[in-house]
């Protein structure tokens, strides 16, 4: 047995394989990656609507029609 596992036996800890620490890695790495694609996202999206708003941009509802119009 490896020395990290006669550690972790003497520690009372789970010994986990190497494959499944090293996919949990992975898995990691790609939530990290997704979440700062998705910051930078809203954070383009956030400057966009501050655009909007001082240019006002905004769409406006159409007017109703005069109740004298027929």
């Amino acid at each position: 047995m490896s020395e990290g596992g006669k550690e972790a036996i003497k520690a009372d800890d789970e010994v986990v394989a190497k494959a499944e620490i090293l996919a949990l890695q992975k898995q990691v790495r790609e939530l990290q990656r997704i979440l700062g694609k998705k910051t930078v996202e809203n954070e383009i999206l956030r400057e966009a609507v501050k655009v909007a708003h001082e240019k006002k941009w905004i769409p406006r509802l159409p007017s109703l029609p005069d109740e004298d119009t027929p």
